[in-house]
């Protein structure tokens, strides 16, 4: 059930994808700009934003960027953060967000979180008709649990679709993905975009010993979300693992999230060029068994989904 998701041109998808979440807000037009032409030039064709993002800033800002080479791009955004994912919601943001592109057909259109007072069905039927209307390529669902995606799946098969890419945070400090939503994944053929491989910034070791300042301290959303000891105690030693191998920690970090034998493809994000290199560096950087299972082991392993550990 694998498959390659392409194009308009039927270029594949590029191995990593950028987010662009800070476009219009901490990134400026001209910093949006050059980290854009960092990422073509790195090799990525990937590019993911959304109806909520920077109130339509994001999505703006990257619309005029890839005027020239629209076709050989996957543009991805997402709708139903807010309002819901009914129809009429769903088909009121998917048009503005294709006015704030400028293009007709969107790559990926995602819904943006589960919404328990929706029924599936009617959710996705409207991306199936989007998608027999030849405004999308791929279906995709984002922060939904395994069993979601799968009920997801279910009703998408009804109308003759699937679903082709979820999105779930990943990253060294935040592993929950590994239990059941990356061999979901892999068994359903769904491509698994990962997303906040640097942890929110926590992996690249600019918190460590208690300095630093970004979203970790300003958001207070990140604060709890990274507020653990041991995620400080496990980031505060990539500095010292990036400098035996001559690199950086979020390098480290960024490539740790690729290197998952289901083959999740992490999206990268960043305010300013010099903030995105680290991450881009991940793209060639060569990681070997050894290294990764030693970072591996820098944080506790997620349960298994099964109380039956004797059987495990």
């Amino acid at each position: 059930m694998s498959q390659t998701l392409t194009s308009p041109d039927g270029t594949p998808i590029s191995r990593f994808s950028f987010g662009t979440m800070q476009f219009g807000k901490a990134a400026s037009e001209r910093d949006s700009a050059e980290m854009y032409a960092a990422c073509r030039a790195a090799g990525i064709n990937h590019f993911d934003t959304a109806y909520v993002y920077t109130s339509g800033k994001s999505e703006e800002i990257l619309g005029s960027l890839i005027k020239q080479e629209r076709a050989s791009l996957v543009i991805a955004t997402k709708v139903g953060y807010t309002g819901g994912a009914g129809t009429a919601n769903l088909a009121a943001q998917f048009d503005i967000s294709r006015k704030r592109l400028q293009m007709d057909h969107v790559d990926i259109l995602y819904l943006h979180r589960f919404d328990p007072d929706t029924p599936l069905e009617e959710t996705l039927s409207f991306f199936a008709q989007q998608k027999s209307l030849n405004n999308i390529s791929y279906i995709g669902v984002s922060n939904f649990a395994a069993w979601q995606v799968v009920k997801a799946a279910w009703a998408a098969e009804k109308h003759g679709a699937r679903i082709d890419v979820f999105q779930p945070m990943y990253n060294l400090v935040k592993r929950q993905a590994e239990v059941e939503i990356l061999p979901m994944c892999a068994d359903l053929g769904i491509l698994a975009a990962t997303y906040s491989p640097l942890g929110g910034g926590l992996l690249t070791g600019k918190y460590k010993q208690g300095q630093g300042k970004g979203r970790l301290t300003s958001d207070p959303y990140y604060t709890a979300r990274y507020n653990v000891d041991w995620m400080h105690a496990a980031a505060a030693q990539l500095p010292d693992i990036a400098e035996e191998y001559q690199t950086h920690p979020a390098t480290l970090a960024a490539a740790w999230a690729a290197r998952h034998p289901t083959g999740p493809s992490p999206i990268l994000s960043a305010r300013t060029l010099k903030q995105l290199q680290p991450s881009l560096d991940a793209l060639s950087f060569q990681m070997d068994d050894t290294l990764y299972q030693r970072l591996t082991a820098l944080t506790p392993a997620p349960p298994p989904a099964t109380d039956r550990l004797d059987e495990a």
